[in-house]
């Protein structure tokens, strides 16, 4: 299948997983308005738009610039367009805004990246969010996947563990387009495999082998067990958005009401899980799969001028 994938149909999987991402993203930060209701969400009621989206989109649309443009992950040009396109207000971590600040003021990436926290790097959930659509590009590529994620994530998140976390995701999304393709599902523990067999040993692995373990439980036992992002690290979020994909990997709405419903970090969990599955559902309703609404894509803030296709 790798040799009937041109460059168009990588676009249009990344786009898709950027509508997923975008659309996760926006609607997960409507919860952290005082007056938004998770029960009416749950009956298939979400709040009104328009629904802003945050830093995670914003990056991600970075992200699916370099992959238009070049084809693949150019750190130095990805580490100035960061810098260059950062919004504070969007909700960038304090973190992020310095390391940012420091590139455009021109001190070389790994510097910046490399300086905080005591020198070890961030090992942050902000590498995962934004990276789905760069899985769905490489889309029966796993391998290159996990890589050019790798690749991603250095710019800004410099820790293992940071980087772990943006291959999990990439992996999981490279995994969920191939299967889109082929109109078939992978099992949620096929899917889990092959995400743990591209991550090295360290909290990332392991929180991804419990949520594979965790499978068929509710989704607050696995928040319980797994994090909901709420200490905004890699660790701490992405086992459980790879629970919530692999179980709800045909149902958007139903992944992202479970992340809702999970409270936490509730626009990065989202993202992260709205472009996993938006990679295998797409827009609309694929035969088997209820995708992205497009009534909640309407709600969704239009994505910047310099990322529409």
């Amino acid at each position: 299948m790798t040799d009937t994938l041109n460059e168009r149909d990588r676009l249009t999987l990344a786009y898709n997983a950027l509508a997923g991402l975008s659309v996760g993203d926006a609607l997960g930060a409507q919860f952290f308005v005082p007056g938004r209701s998770r029960q009416e969400l749950a009956e298939g009621n979400p709040p009104p738009g328009p629904w802003e989206w945050t830093d995670d989109t914003e990056m991600a649309c970075t992200v699916v610039t370099e992959l238009r443009d070049n084809s693949s992950i150019r750190q130095d040009a990805l580490a100035a367009l960061f810098a260059d396109r950062c919004e504070p207000y969007r909700g960038y971590g304090p973190g992020a805004v310095v390391i940012l600040h420091q590139i455009r003021d021109g001190m070389p990436w790994r510097d910046a990246a490399g300086a905080v926290f005591g020198g070890q790097g961030s090992c942050g959930n902000g590498a995962a969010m934004r990276v789905a659509p760069l899985g769905a590009y490489h889309a029966a590529d796993p391998d290159r996947a996990a890589d050019q994620a790798a690749r991603s994530a250095e710019v800004t998140h410099l820790h293992p563990e940071g980087i772990a976390g943006a291959v999990a995701v990439a992996v999981a999304a490279s995994v969920a387009a191939s299967a889109s393709r082929a109109e078939g599902r992978p099992a949620p523990e096929a899917l889990l495999d092959e995400v743990t067999d591209r991550l090295p040993a360290g909290d990332v692995r392991q929180g991804v082998l419990r949520a594979r373990a965790l499978l068929g439980r509710t989704a607050a036992e696995a928040a319980y067990e797994l994090g909901n992002g709420s200490r905004v690290t890699a660790q701490d979020t992405v086992p459980f958005t790879l629970w919530v994909a692999a179980t709800h990997l045909a149902d958007f709405p139903a992944a992202i009401t479970t992340c809702v419903a999970a409270g936490g970090d509730i626009d990065t969990t989202s993202a992260i899980v709205g472009g996993i599955v938006a990679s295998h559902t797409g827009i609309g309703d694929r035969p088997g799969t209820i995708g992205v609404p497009p009534t909640w894509l309407a709600a969704r803030e239009p994505l910047p001028a310099w990322v529409v296709e």
